[in-house]
C-alpha cells in the first residue's frame, strides 16, 4: 500500500494540471466525489504468463503507476496496485521462443500452472514465467502485489463471485451470445470446467444445477457430469473472468490496450449484471513498426525491453511511452537516440521550472516527483558522432579520452550515468551507424569554406571554447562569398563531407569534442576526395 505527503502548493497545482496522469486521476475522484471508498484505491494490471514479460507489460505497468501517483499527489489517500497474473488459464499453443517444445505440446489445454517449466527450473511454465514477472517489475522499481489467479481461485478467494456468475449465468449469456459469431455460440459458456479426467480446462457448454453451491453439468468425454466450479473446479472465460474479478477485487482502476476495447466494453457490461461497477481507465493506442504497421509478436516486427536498454536508457524508454499515450506511434531501434536526449532535456528543465511547469513535465511523472538533479555534460546524439567518427571498433577507453577534451574530469567514476551512455553509443554505432556511415567529396564552394574552416582552427588557442568554434562555423556558412543559400546548407555540409550522416551536432560541440587537431585531419580527408 502507497500513500505519499506532498506540499499544499503541489496538490492544488496537481488538480487542475493537464498532464495526462492528472486527468485520469480525476476520473477516481470523481469516482468517489465525497471521499475515499474506505479502502485504498486498487489499481490492477493483467500478465497473460503464456509468454515471457515484454515491452506491453513494461509500457502498462509504468503508465498505471504515472497515474496511481498523480492521484496520490492530488488527494493524499493510499492506493494499491496489483499485478494479476491470468495463470490459471489453458495453454493454447506453444510459444516459439521455449526450449523443449514437445514437452508443452502433451499439455496443451492444461492450467498453465500443470504444464512443466520447459526450462526445467521451476514447477511449471506459469511458474518461471511469473517469476520472470517479478523479477522484471523489481528491477525497475515498481510498487506492486503480485497475485495469481490459480491461487485466487483454489483458494476460494473467488468462490462467493462465482457463485454471483451462476446466479447472473443468463444474464451474462444475453450480454455475450449477440457478440459471437453463430458457430460459436453453439459451444459458448462463461464457466469452463477442469476435467477430472485429464486436467484441461474444458470448452464445454455448462448447465446451472445449483448456483449457491456451485453446481454445473456438462459432458467430458461422453460422460455427463455434476462438479461444483469452486476451489479451483472452473476457469471463467477471459471476459467474464476480466468482469468477475474487478467485482471480486474491487479494482478502481485498470487501463488496456486499443485492440480491447470490445473486451472492456463487454466485461464492463458483465460486471454490471454481477452488482459491481467497472473501473475507471482508458484505452492506449498501440505501438507501430518503422514502417506504420501494427506490432506483432508472431511477425517478430517489434522491440523488446532488453533491445531498448542495450541502445537507451531505462528513463528513456519510459519517457518514451509518458508521451502521447493516445496516439499511435512507431517503436523501433531508430527512435532511441531521440528519445535518450529528450528526455535528459526535460530532466535538465525541470529543476528551475515552477510548479505547475513541474508537474506537466514528463520526468515528474517518470521519477515519481522525485527528479534527480545531476545533469550529462553532453548528448547522446553528440556522443553517436564521436563515435562514428572513430568507427566501429571504437573502445570504451578511447570514448573517455575524447570525452576528456570536453570534459575536464571525465571518468567512468565521475560519470556514471555517462559511463552507462558510452556503452549504449558504442553498441549502437557498431550496430546501426557504422554501417551506414559514407562521406561524400564536398563540391567546390564547399571545399573553399572547408579549407576557411581549417585555417581558423588552426589559428585558434589552447582555451578556446565550444561556443568560440561555433561562432566561427556560422559566420563562415553566413559569409556569401561560399555560396550558401541558407545556413543549414552549410551544416548539412559538414555533416556528410565530415561526419558521413545526413544530420549531426552543433559542430562547435563536436569539434570541441573530438579536438581541433582530429577535426583538422576530417578536414583534410574531405579536401582530398574533393581533389581526387
Amino acid at each position: 500500500m502507497s500513500k505519499i505527503e506532498v506540499s499544499d502548493e503541489l496538490r492544488a497545482m496537481a488538480r487542475v494540471s493537464k498532464a495526462w496522469p492528472y486527468e485520469e486521476a480525476r476520473k477516481l475522484i470523481k469516482r468517489y466525489p465525497d471521499g475515499e471508498s474506505g479502502a485504498p484505491i486498487l489499481f490492477e494490471t493483467g500478465y497473460g504468463p503464456s509468454g515471457l514479460p515484454h515491452i506491453g507489460t513494461f509500457n502498462e505497468v509504468q503508465r498505471t503507476t504515472m497515474v496511481r501517483h498523480a492521484y496520490e499527489e492530488m488527494t493524499g489517500a493510499a492506493t494499491r496496485l496489483i499485478a494479476f497474473s491470468d495463470d490459471m488459464d489453458g495453454l493454447r499453443k506453444v510459444p516459439d521462443n521455449v526450449p523443449n517444445q514437445g514437452l508443452l505440446a502433451a499439455h496443451i489445454g492444461k492450467p498453465l500452472t500443470q504444464v512443466p517449466d520447459p526450462f526445467g527450473k521451476y514447477e511449471s511454465f506459469a511458474h518461471h514465467n511469473n517469476a520472470m514477472l517479478r523479477a522484471f517489475l523489481d528491477r525497475y522499481g515498481f510498487e506492486y502485489e503480485f497475485m495469481s489467479s490459480t491461487e485466487m481461485y483454489r483458494g476460494g478467494q473467488f468462490d462467493e463471485a462465482l457463485k454471483g456468475v451462476l446466479r447472473h449465468y443468463q444474464a451474462i449469456m444475453d450480454i455475450m451470445l449477440p457478440t459471437l459469431r453463430e458457430e460459436r455460440r453453439k459451444t459458448y459458456s462463461p464457466v469452463l470446467p477442469v476435467s477430472r479426467k485429464t486436467g484441461v480446462v474444458l470448452q464445454v457448454p455448462i448447465e446451472v444445477v445449483d448456483a449457491e453451491a456451485g453446481t454445473v453439468r456438462f459432458e467430458d468425454h461422453g460422460d455427463i457430469v455434476e462438479q461444483s466450479i469452486l476451489s479451483g473446479g472452473a476457469k471463467l472465460q477471459w471476459k467474464v473472468d476480466w468482469a468477475m474479478r474487478w467485482v471480486a477485487l474491487g479494482v478502481d482502476y485498470e487501463m488496456a490496450g486499443k485492440d480491447l476495447i470490445d473486451s472492456v466494453i463487454q466485461s464492463s457490461k458483465i460486471a454490471r449484471a454481477l452488482g459491481g461497477r467497472p473501473p475507471e481507465g482508458f484505452n492506449y493506442e498501440m505501438f507501430l513498426d518503422e514502417k506504420g504497421e501494427k506490432i506483432s509478436k508472431s511477425k517478430g516486427n517489434g522491440l523488446s525491453i532488453e533491445q531498448w536498454l542495450t541502445y537507451g536508457t531505462e528513463e528513456s524508454l519510459a519517457f518514451y511511452i509518458y508521451r502521447e499515450p493516445k496516439a499511435a506511434k512507431q517503436l523501433h531501434i531508430g527512435v532511441i537516440p531521440r528519445a535518450v536526449d529528450e528526455y535528459e532535456q526535460f530532466r535538465a528543465s525541470y529543476a528551475a521550472q515552477p510548479v505547475d511547469k513541474q508537474l506537466g513535465n514528463p520526468v515528474h511523472h517518470i521519477h515519481g516527483g522525485q527528479v534527480p538533479q545531476d545533469g550529462l555534460p553532453v548528448t547522446f546524439g553528440l556522443l553517436l558522432n564521436l563515435v562514428g567518427v572513430m568507427g566501429r571498433d571504437a573502445t570504451e577507453a578511447q570514448v573517455w579520452a575524447y570525452l576528456r577534451n570536453y570534459v575536464p574530469d571525465a571518468s567512468p567514476e565521475n560519470h556514471p550515468r555517462l559511463a552507462g551512455l558510452v556503452r549504449n553509443a558504442l553498441a549502437y554505432n557498431r550496430d546501426f551507424i557504422a554501417p551506414t556511415l559514407k562521406r561524400r567529396a564536398p563540391e567546390h564552394n564547399e571545399a573553399m569554406a572547408l579549407r576557411e574552416l581549417d585555417a581558423q582552427l588552426g589559428a585558434l588557442s589552447d582555451d578556446a571554447t565550444a561556443e568560440d568554434i561555433q561562432n566561427i562555423v556560422y559566420e563562415i556558412g553566413k559569409d556569401p562569398h561560399y555560396g550558401f543559400e541558407q545556413l543549414r546548407d552549410w551544416f548539412k555540409a559538414l555533416y556528410e563531407t565530415l561526419l558521413g550522416a545526413e544530420q549531426g551536432p552543433r559542430m562547435g560541440s563536436f569539434v570541441a569534442l573530438y579536438g581541433i587537431e582530429n577535426s583538422r585531419k576530417l578536414i583534410a580527408q574531405a579536401l582530398e576526395m574533393a581533389e581526387a
